[in-house]
């Protein structure tokens, strides 16, 4: 059960990464949103062990956050 909790948030983090190579485009505030979601995903995965409700949540909350930086 490990291995798998330790290949999806692998799985995460690459994601994140190659997202965050499309930000080149976007306004400030777009990438500071864009790097909070997937910081926070990346936070929740590893609270949470893993759990799908706990990455979601890192997300959405790394989102507002990283959207309010610039205000």
């Amino acid at each position: 059960m490990k291995t798998l909790q330790r290949v999806s948030l692998n799985a995460a983090v690459v994601a994140a990464i190659l997202g965050l190579g499309g930000c080149a485009g976007m306004s400030a505030q777009g990438q500071n949103t864009a790097v909070g979601a997937g910081v926070g995903a990346i936070g929740g995965a590893v609270l949470t062990g893993g759990s799908t409700a706990g990455t979601l949540g890192g997300a959405v909350v790394g989102g507002v956050i990283g959207h309010e930086v610039n205000k």
